[in-house]
């Protein structure tokens, strides 16, 4: 039996430049799942993602989601990608195995902890407070970016400055996407690292969030940045997503 895609809609051509199209994937002409196959909107054309593979149930562990993962990387080689990227969530074991045996590498993982209503306390001497307009705009390329590529939208941006005594130790951007928050960056300056400002600044996130009624809160951790998994983990966020990519040579 031969396993193959069949496009299920034109190419689509997005206004930021992203290709996207969904497949069926076919066994000798018989739909027995779906994939979606794009390119990433903030890497670019030479990143591809699969946003969504599924098999049906009858049709599984038959080796036919292998056989569609490579084809869909054979089709994002024709696109001109360098990369191809997938998402695969934590509890999802059997998609995890498949992609290593395909030779993906854990890139990072998302990270997410369930808010209650009363803000963390700061450390005494530490505040928040927003981020001055030139501040703002020297974060705003980035920031940009960002929103784009998560769906955020800027007017649901919040820039922050962490003091500590009264002095700018560190900086917090946070996003949101109905009820749930994003830190989408938290950056202690380097000279006052290792004084505890990290966990400052994701408290203060967590407190920002609570007081705009976020009931989660969300947070992206490369893989192999040992302190900042162990900082999450002490704050209770439990990985809800592993990130994984894989170079197409």
């Amino acid at each position: 039996m031969t396993t193959t895609l069949r496009p299920a809609e034109p190419l689509q051509r997005e206004a930021d430049g992203t290709l996207s199209r969904h497949y069926k994937v076919c066994v000798n002409s018989r739909p027995v799942g779906a994939i979606h196959l794009a390119t990433h909107p903030l890497s670019g054309p030479s990143v591809a993602q699969i946003r969504e593979l599924g098999i049906d149930e009858p049709d599984r562990r038959r080796g036919r989601g292998t056989v569609a993962a490579l084809a869909a990387e054979e089709v994002a080689r024709g696109w001109g990608c360098r990369r191809i990227e997938v998402s695969v969530p934590a509890a999802a074991e059997p998609a995890l195995r498949l992609a290593t045996a395909l030779g993906y590498v854990s890139r990072e993982r998302i990270m997410e902890k369930q808010l209650g209503g009363t803000p963390p306390e700061l450390p005494v001497g530490s505040r928040g407070r927003p981020m001055t307009e030139a501040e703002a705009r020297a974060k705003s390329g980035q920031d940009h970016a960002t929103w784009r590529s998560a769906g955020l939208a800027p007017e649901e941006m919040v820039c922050s400055v962490l003091e500590d005594e009264g002095m700018p130790v560190g900086t917090l951007r946070l996003g949101a996407r109905g009820g749930t928050a994003y830190v989408l960056d938290a950056e202690t300056d380097e000279r006052y690292r290792r004084r505890g400002h990290g966990r400052t600044l994701l408290l203060l996130a967590e407190a920002q969030a609570i007081a705009a009624g976020r009931t989660g809160i969300r947070i992206d951790v490369p893989v192999g940045n040992a302190p900042a998994e162990r900082l999450c983990e002490s704050l209770a966020y439990e990985t809800i997503t592993y990130v994984l990519y894989k170079d197409l040579l």
